[in-house]
């Protein structure tokens, strides 16, 4: 029998399951990123473009959204490696992508590390191409 994937807003009752996936899926990202303050900070603003999802009841793969009436952007779209190659993060990335349309977002962005080439590989097939940009950033602290 098939995997059926339950893709749903976050709830509350989901911050351990995330939190344990993402230091799975992205242990670089834990000296930079606080999972627990990027989820609170999260839920204050669009939290409906907080979805998981789920197989079996049990949480395998999370995205972030965000619009600022210019742009959209994807966050933390993470799939349980044991999850994988089954087509569960093309439905993340459909289900965020819808979210961010029905604002009128006209144009979507995601970052990726420049090493991450299976990952960059993924979002070409999805239908992504890499736009040459230089990316910036600065930490307020």
């Amino acid at each position: 029998m098939e995997n059926q994937l339950v893709i749903r807003p976050y709830q509350n009752s989901d911050e351990n399951s995330v939190v344990s996936l993402w230091e799975i899926v992205f242990p670089e990202s834990v000296q930079w990123n606080n999972p627990i303050k990027d989820i609170h900070l999260k839920l204050t603003i669009q939290s409906h473009l907080f979805i998981v999802a789920l197989s079996d009841s049990k949480l395998i793969g999370t995205v972030m959204g965000g619009f600022d009436g210019h742009r959209g952007w994807i966050y933390y779209l993470a799939v349980h490696p044991d999850h994988r190659r089954q087509g569960f993060g093309s439905q993340l990335l459909k289900a965020i992508e819808k979210g961010l349309k029905e604002l009128g977002c006209p144009k979507v962005n995601l970052q990726i590390r420049s090493d991450n080439h299976r990952v960059e590989s993924f979002y070409h097939k999805c239908g992504y191409d890499t736009e040459e940009r230089i990316s910036m950033g600065k930490r307020i602290k």
